[in-house]
């Protein structure tokens, strides 16, 4: 398997890492809990290093959605794994590793904000600003990138690389 070339480097990943937690922590210094979800698999590694650095009280779940086989509609999800925890009346924090389309994580904050939680924000690592077919607001924004397939931190390519300490380029198609 090549070497991905590096798009964004270990250390700028946690300089604005350090910048986004201080952004949450303002945000969120009076809550007395906050709910953060994040969509398996991709958003484990930048969420883990996030959390770190929060200090406003905490309760971490997950999500993880696939899209429908076959015709491939825009927007329809399939729920693998749901919440386990109750967000009802709740601040709630969603983190993914990367925005693209926006069809996924529309929908997913539909259904946050359906099941009544008290304020749904969208903390995303990546940016893919091209790709997006529906608009998906994002309150925490680590970095845009244009759209190119990107492995590292979380990402995978037939999940390879994901153990990556930075965001990686794939030189050539696989």
């Amino acid at each position: 398997m090549p070497t991905p070339s590096t798009l964004i480097s270990e250390t700028d990943l946690q300089n604005r890492i350090d910048e986004i937690a201080g952004e949450i922590n303002r945000d969120y210094a009076d809550s007395d809990l906050l709910i953060c979800v994040g969509v398996l698999k991709g958003s484990v590694f930048f969420m883990v290093d996030l959390l770190k650095r929060v200090t406003a009280p905490v309760a971490v779940d997950f999500f993880q959605t696939a899209s429908y086989g076959g015709a491939k509609v825009p927007g329809e999800v399939r729920i693998r794994k749901d919440l386990d925890l109750s967000i009802r009346g709740r601040d709630v924090l969603l983190i993914e590793d990367i925005v693209d389309t926006g069809y996924t994580l529309r929908t997913i904050l539909d259904l946050l904000r359906f099941r009544g939680a008290k304020s749904v924000k969208l903390c995303a690592l990546l940016d893919k600003v091209e790709a997006r077919e529906v608009e998906v607001p994002i309150d925490y924004r680590g970095f845009p990138i244009e759209n190119v397939f990107v492995v590292g931190y979380g990402l995978d390519y037939d999940e390879r690389y994901r153990n990556l300490p930075y965001i990686g380029v794939l030189e050539e198609e696989q």
